[in-house]
């Protein structure tokens, strides 16, 4: 367990290191957490724009590129900005040194470009950090186990982050970000949108899942596992180096840290969804797995499924997937018309998914109800319907998105938290 002084991880997002004068910035903060006694750790992104730049590089040279190679070059943005705020700590007094994920060393799998973490030795960190040192780690990638560089895939390093986090056993891992923390529902949306003081790893890895993009989801879902708490900061807000009691941010913590359960915490919505509707299927055992297991073998990820049977012995599956999954999802369901012999596949990308999320739900019946009678007042047709133990999620279209999400938010309460 953590000893007497507090041990934090920092991880700074590429909009909070997008330039020099961005990176000084952001080395003053790890400053005034040093200064305040803290043992610090920091994680970084590659600058805002990079990856961006080193991927159409890449893309510009082969559409099938070599995927160890994609990583050895995606992997450089990360060490850029590691090593210059590295230098920035150095100009400003602070012992720094920067490290590169095969150094720590961060060990992957070999799913290059999203490969898995595997195991982190966090010993040699430790080290430093005991010498006053502040190690500051490029996010977003590893090593595999034939020694070449991999990554972790978009968003990485908040995972990146977490992980560091479980390995040293710091006290919290402050995930500093364009927006100042965690709100009932997206505040350009809804003006009177709340922002959060906690929020449970059930409920935050429910809402990234379904299109809050504040965190990554796998970071999440591994912080909830490691029992690391996670605070969500902006890095364009001064203020003082933030202890214990004095947290200006949204705290993902474990549902027993949160003494009042709101019924619904927040509300959430995609427009990266695709409704596709497989209609008059000749209904017999194993349509389903005829349907579903192609989707499968080609990377297909669906989500929503809905299935109705007519009394003319057809049936319809209707399901969503995300609209970059679309066409290949179309190209298989083509490829097995015969074997399931459908009649019609129907595609609609101008749909929206709207979540509502609250581990209240597990002890309140009515959530659904609510939710389905405000839609219907405001004469939102529901395409779609999935439900989980905390969370009811609605397929409409695109063009009620925010009406929805309004409306709901002041249906639940959410207006006046």
């Amino acid at each position: 367990m953590p000893g007497s002084v507090p041990r934090i991880v920092m991880k700074f997002g590429g909009t909070s290191v997008g330039d020099i004068e961005r990176i000084k910035a952001v080395a003053e903060r790890v400053k005034k957490q040093k200064d305040a006694g803290c043992d610090v750790l920091v994680v970084v992104s590659a600058m805002a724009g990079e990856t961006n730049k080193l991927v159409g590089y890449c893309d510009a040279l082969s559409d099938l590129h070599d995927a160890r190679e994609y990583d050895s070059i995606v992997a450089t943005g990360e060490q850029v900005t590691s090593g210059l705020l590295a230098i920035a700590l150095q100009k400003l007094g602070v012992s720094a040194r920067s490290w590169a994920g095969w150094q720590v060393p961060i060990r992957t799998d070999s799913a290059h470009g999203k490969a898995s973490l595997d195991t982190i030795d966090g010993a040699h960190l430790l080290g430093c950090m005991a010498e006053g040192v502040v190690p500051v780690v490029a996010g977003f990638q590893g090593v595999g186990p034939d020694g070449r560089v991999t990554t972790l895939g978009r968003g990485g390093s908040d995972t990146s982050a977490v992980a560091l986090a479980a390995a040293i056993k710091a006290d919290r891992c402050d995930i500093y970000t364009d927006v100042d923390g965690i709100y009932t529902t997206d505040p350009r949306i809804v003006s009177k949108a709340r922002k959060l003081e906690k929020i449970t790893y059930e409920e935050m890895l429910e809402l990234a899942s379904v299109g809050a993009k504040v965190l990554q989801t796998r970071s999440v879902g591994l912080a909830m596992r490691q029992g690391v708490r996670v605070q969500v900061l902006s890095s364009f807000v001064d203020g003082p180096a933030l202890v214990e009691g004095k947290l200006p941010g949204s705290l993902v913590v474990d549902e027993d840290e949160i003494v009042e359960k709101k019924l619904v915490t927040g509300i959430a919505y995609s427009r990266d969804e695709a409704k596709l509707s497989v209609r008059r299927i000749p209904d017999r055992p194993g349509i389903a797995a005829a349907i579903f297991g192609p989707l499968s073998e080609a990377n297909v990820n669906v989500d929503m499924i809905v299935q109705s049977t007519g009394a003319d012995g057809t049936t319809n599956m209707t399901f969503t997937t995300s609209k970059t999954d679309l066409p290949r999802a179309i190209s298989t369901l083509e490829s097995v018309r015969d074997a399931v012999q459908y009649e019609e596949l129907v595609t609609d990308d101008d749909v929206v998914k709207i979540s509502v999320v609250g581990t209240g739900m597990r002890s309140h019946a009515g959530v659904a109800s609510t939710m389905f009678r405000t839609l219907s007042e405001r004469s939102i047709n529901i395409q779609v319907i999935s439900t989980s133990e905390i969370k009811v999620s609605v397929l409409v279209a695109a063009e009620y998105a925010e009406l929805a999400v309004r409306a709901l938010h002041t249906a639940y309460g959410l207006d006046n938290v």
